[in-house]
C-alpha cells in the first residue's frame, strides 16, 4: 500500500487549517468578508426576480434536487460500467458511501468544537434574504463549520472520483461548486465553511479510506455478502 498520496493530501488539508488558525495570516478573514458582502449587497427589494432565484436555492425542495442530481451521477456510472451484475457492485459502492458518510458526520459533531454564526448573524447590517421572499427559506445558522452541505457533496465526489469514469468524476467535482454556492451566495455559510472546513475534513479523512485498500475492501465484502443473499433467495 502506498502512503503517498493520502500523506499529500492530508498535508494540504493540514495547510489549510494553518493558513486559518495562525492569527498573523487574515487571509481567509477578508476573503469571507469579500465574498459574503459581493453577494449580500446584490440582496435587494430593487432586484426581486434576484432574491427569488436565490431564495429557491437554498430551499428542501432545492435541496431535494441537489441529493437527485447525485443519484443521476451515480446511476450514470452504474450504467457505463459493463462489468457483470454491476447494480450489485454499485449498490455496494451506494452503502460504503453512506457509511463513510455517516462516520465522517459523526466525527464532525463529536470531535469538532469550534463553532461559529454565519455571516447574516455576525453583521448587523446584512441584508436577509427570508425577509424578502414569501417563501420559506435558508439564509442563516446559528453555527455553520463546518459546511456540512459541501462535506457531502465532497465525500460524494470522492467517492466519484475513486470509482466512476473520469468525465462523471468531473461532473461530480462541478456539482460540488455549484450545489454548494447557494448558501454561500445567501450568507448561510462563510466561504471558508466550505473551502476551509469542509475541504480539509475531506483532505484528511477521505484519503485514508479512498487512496488505500479500505473502500474497495468494504465495497468488496459487502458485494459478496449481497451475492450470498441472493443464492439463498433463489435457492428457496
Amino acid at each position: 500500500m502506498h502512503l503517498r498520496r493520502p500523506l499529500v493530501l492530508n498535508a494540504i488539508g493540514l495547510v489549510l487549517l494553518a493558513c486559518w488558525w495562525i492569527p498573523a495570516l487574515d487571509f481567509w478573514a477578508v476573503l469571507d468578508s469579500d465574498v459574503f458582502w459581493g453577494f449580500n449587497l446584490l440582496i435587494s427589494p430593487l432586484n426581486p426576480h434576484w432574491d427569488t432565484l436565490l431564495g429557491l436555492l437554498n430551499t428542501r425542495t432545492f435541496d431535494a434536487f441537489a441529493f437527485l442530481m447525485m443519484g443521476v451521477l451515480f446511476v450514470w456510472a452504474m450504467l457505463s460500467d459493463e462489468r457483470p451484475h454491476r447494480y450489485r457492485h454499485w449498490l455496494s459502492i451506494g452503502i460504503t458511501m453512506l457509511l463513510t458518510a455517516g462516520l465522517i458526520s459523526l466525527f464532525v459533531l463529536r470531535v469538532i468544537s469550534y463553532e461559529h454564526a454565519s455571516p447574516t448573524r455576525m453583521f448587523a447590517h446584512a441584508q436577509h434574504l427570508s425577509e424578502l421572499v414569501s417563501f420559506k427559506t435558508k439564509d442563516s445558522a446559528s453555527n455553520s463549520f463546518p459546511g456540512d452541505h459541501g462535506l457531502m457533496l465532497m465525500v460524494f465526489a470522492g467517492y466519484m472520483l475513486a470509482f466512476a469514469p473520469r468525465h462523471i468524476a468531473l461532473w461530480s467535482l462541478i456539482f460540488v461548486v455549484i450545489l454548494s454556492a447557494p448558501r454561500i451566495m445567501v450568507g448561510a455559510h462563510w466561504f471558508s465553511d466550505v473551502y476551509l472546513g469542509s475541504l480539509s475534513i475531506a483532505l484528511t479523512a477521505l484519503p485514508w479510506v479512498l487512496c488505500t485498500p479500505l473502500a474497495h475492501a468494504a465495497t468488496s465484502h459487502i458485494e459478496h455478502s449481497l451475492e450470498r443473499l441472493d443464492r439463498r433467495r433463489t435457492l428457496a
